[in-house]
């Protein structure tokens, strides 16, 4: 035991001792008719009391007050919410049909548009799958860093469910990263999108076949207006003379990105610039291939209005554009891989009638630059397509509307798909 402690129990120990001798004396006396004797015997006690602190003072660990740590000034914040959104999607294809539960009854996929064979009326499907749900946590420490964890699911594209009895679908990852200041790490949006630019179409990607689009896992570095990435690799592949795609899953380099932002006085403009190694090794032949691509992007407000754009192009861009009309590359008879070019752009005009209350106008465009000596002619050439809509927000957080599409695909054979597609939604987000 230290000699402060000591110290302390010992003070404690007389000043205990006090009471009790002088508290009863204290009680006699009071019964007696002795006044004075009881004076002087609570002078004494006021003496001992002066004497206890006195000495208490004097003690060095009796003056210096235990140090408590005041609480951290770091903050914390949760966050939850999404949206729930019920969609009915009523599909015309001209040139044949898709299969139940394909992907594209979901949403559009421009190679998914048949082609070549005998439309059979329209279809419907009822679906709630887009919607969704995150949650989010940001801290901020009493040092100043900032640290962000953040996740998030819908239900598109899942397993296991169906729609024959419950429509059980299981939820999916869509998010799942976090930030440290400047720093992200895990699966989001590819840093070669701009997401900002993507127009508020009813279809849950709008302008697909013009628009790069993708995420998956990285690390990115933000700095200023300057984003530079590491992201997942893949390559996809036409083999020699067509064929069901190839997906290598190969590849020991990962995919560069690095983009820039400018900011306007009515929006801004983006650069985001790719470079990637495709690659095949499947035992036998094989071969790598270096790719790049460029996109341009904006969005620019007149007045309530805007006009959102992008442009993206470049041999081997394959899965960031068009959702994979197009893959990165072909095999030639060697094995050997040729890149192929490809060039998509949309534009998306929107108008706000009154407040609530909008419409959007967009048209976009994709053309694939194939070798058809490799690729074959039943490889996509080209898709376009048109959208327009009417939104309505009924209150704060809630909307309904239309959306009217129409898009058409070209094969290298020059036999043509299309798709008449009507979508109604109601949607409310929390």
């Amino acid at each position: 035991m230290s000699d402060s402690n000591r110290a302390c129990r010992r003070t404690l120990t007389i000043a205990a001792a006090a009471l009790l001798v002088v508290t009863p004396a204290i009680n006699a006396e009071a019964q007696s008719s002795d006044v004075a004797r009881l004076e002087a015997r609570v002078a004494e006690l006021e003496a001992l009391v002066r004497e206890l602190v006195d000495a208490r003072a004097a003690t060095p660990a009796a003056r210096s007050e235990p140090v408590v740590e005041s609480e951290s000034t770091a903050t914390s914040k949760y966050t939850f919410g999404g949206y729930v959104e019920a969609n009915a999607n009523i599909s015309d294809y001209g040139s044949g049909d898709l299969a139940p539960a394909s992907a594209g009854t979901q949403f559009y996929i421009p190679a998914t548009i048949p082609v070549g064979g005998e439309g059979e009326g329209p279809d419907t499907d009822l679906e709630s799958l887009e919607t969704r749900i995150f949650f989010r946590h940001d801290r901020t420490t009493e040092a100043g860093d900032s640290l962000t964890g953040y996740l998030e699911l819908d239900f598109f594209l899942s397993v296991g469910g169906n729609e024959r009895v419950s429509n059980s679908f299981a939820p999916r990852i869509r998010h799942g990263y976090i930030k440290y200041n400047n720093w992200l790490f895990g699966q989001t949006w590819t840093t070669f999108q701009d997401v900002a630019a993507l127009p508020e179409n009813v279809d849950f990607v709008g302008p697909a076949e013009g628009t790069a689009f993708g995420r998956q896992t990285m690390v990115r570095y933000t700095r200023g207006p300057w984003e530079f990435a590491v992201e997942n690799p893949e390559t996809t592949i036409t083999p020699f003379g067509g064929g069901p795609r190839i997906v290598t899953d190969d590849g020991a380099i990962p995919d560069l990105v690095a983009r820039y932002t400018h900011q306007l006085d009515n929006g801004y403009l983006k650069v985001a610039g790719l470079v990637r190694e495709l690659n095949y090794d499947f035992g036998g032949p094989s071969d790598t291939e270096i790719a790049y691509a460029l996109s341009v992007s904006g969005k620019h407000m007149f007045g309530s209005d805007d006009l959102r754009w992008m442009a993206t192009a470049g041999p081997g861009v394959g899965r960031y554009l068009g959702l994979n009309t197009s893959n990165g590359a072909v095999l030639d008879a060697d094995g050997n891989l040729e890149a192929i070019d490809q060039f998509g752009a949309f534009a998306s005009y929107r108008h706000f009638w009154r407040e609530g209350v909008r419409s959007n106008l967009t048209l976009s465009y994709l053309d694939i630059d194939n070798d058809t000596a490799l690729t074959g002619s039943a490889v996509t050439r080209s898709v376009y397509s048109v959208h327009a809509n009417l939104l309505y927000d009924l209150m704060p957080r809630l909307t309904v509307g239309g959306e009217i599409m129409y898009a058409q695909r070209e094969i290298e054979t020059g036999q043509e798909g299309d798709l008449t597609r009507l979508l109604l939604t109601a949607k409310y987000g929390f």
